[in-house]
């Protein structure tokens, strides 16, 4: 029997169709759906669950009735739904439930770790539930919830990983952010697909992947209608702009980020101490140094918030590069310092090798150190 294998029907119950379908718990309205997704007859039904025509017809109709929990439990299986939409509460349908609940707590403790400095313990949480999540699927489980589920356990473990790989291996984090984009795009939500454009641009940007980064976040902007939503891409739109060397662009970027502070509720990511880091960065990679060596002279602001732990990293190399181009070089020194200690804290490759080549030949003492601490990071990894 020949079946269509398009996204629609291998992903038919994610619809909101079957949502509403499912929602009545009419098993005669659940198998006519299912037939019209996969265009077939009620013979082919029939054969699929080992019924004759004529009782699949009857179902449909409502004019039989399916009480013995077995049969109800065979369908559910042979369709790939949670058995408590055919009316059958046991351990499978208990399974189910409580892996939905565990993977909400997971994805939201593992963004609660990474943002406080734990994105190897992110990636400890999130990979067991991005294989359970991926192995249901394969077995054609493909609930809506399941799948939203999936694709932010997959960005949640593309950005913790994008913390704790070195920059040889990022392209790995751009992947994983990358696959929840198909996801994204099916169910058609402009928010969620904003946020899932903006982490895979930022993990694009940091794999060096500048003009595809720049695009994503492009996309990300454009579909974020809420502040809270322009907050949390503007910014990095900025930094990849930036890296790509697009001044008319960053600048734009940061004008508007410079706004949303005056308006938006600021979060451990968007605040003012991370947007000096961005702005000092994107300075220099639009070629006015002087600017940037004026404004790291002026302090970096005070938090106004809980800020991220890496961010702290992030913008002591920053100002370190500054420093080295005002020709500051003990102060660069102390940044460093700073700069690798934390590294170390936090198991962040990454930073490791922003700060050995910022040392580079001016400061080799520094340099040393910084390859070092990576070399360490390396070999644990590898064990």
């Amino acid at each position: 029997m020949a079946i269509r294998r398009s996204q629609h029907t291998l992903w038919h119950w994610a619809t909101p169709q079957a949502e509403a379908v499912l929602a009545t718990r009419d098993l005669g309205a659940i198998l006519r759906f299912h037939r019209a997704v996969h265009g077939m007859t009620q013979t082919e039904l029939g054969q699929l669950l080992g019924y004759d025509k004529t009782y699949v017809s009857l179902l449909e109709l409502g004019k039989r009735k399916l009480d013995d929990v077995t049969s109800r439990r065979h369908i559910a299986e042979t369709l790939r739904l949670p058995p408590h939409i055919v009316g059958v509460t046991d351990p499978a349908d208990t399974d189910h439930r409580a892996m939905l609940q565990f993977g909400e707590s997971t994805v939201r403790l593992a963004e609660i770790a990474r943002q406080s400095g734990h994105a190897s313990e992110a990636v400890a949480e999130l990979w067991p539930l991005v294989a359970r999540l991926e192995a249901r699927m394969e077995d054609g489980h493909t609930e809506r919830d399941v799948l939203y589920l999936l694709a932010r356990a997959r960005v949640g473990l593309g950005v913790a990983l994008g913390n704790v790989l070195p920059e040889e291996r990022l392209s790995t984090a751009a992947s994983w952010t990358a696959k929840s984009m198909h996801i994204a795009r099916y169910f058609g939500d402009p928010g969620f697909t904003a946020y899932a454009l903006c982490m895979h641009g930022n993990e694009l940007r940091k794999a060096r992947i500048h003009g595809a980064a720049v695009d994503r976040l492009q996309q990300a902007v454009a579909l974020a209608a809420l502040p809270e939503e322009r907050a949390a891409s503007i910014p990095l739109l900025a930094r990849a702009a930036g890296t790509l060397g697009d001044r008319l662009l960053f600048d734009q970027a940061m004008r508007e980020a410079d706004a949303l502070l005056e308006s938006t509720e600021h979060t451990s990511l968007f605040n003012p101490y991370a947007l000096h880091e961005i702005r000092l960065r994107g300075l220099i990679a639009t070629d006015r140094t002087r600017e940037a060596v004026q404004l790291a002279e002026q302090g970096s602001p005070i938090p106004t918030t809980t800020v991220a732990p890496q961010w702290r990293v992030i913008e002591l190399v920053t100002v370190a590069r500054v420093r080295l181009l005002a020709a500051d070089h003990a102060g660069a020194a102390e940044c460093l310092q700073n700069a690798t200690g934390e590294a170390v804290r936090q198991r962040l490759p990454h930073q490791l090798q922003r700060i050995i080549r910022t040392a580079g030949e001016r400061l080799p003492d520094l340099q040393e150190s910084a390859a070092e601490a990576l070399s360490r990071i390396r070999e644990e990894m590898a064990a």
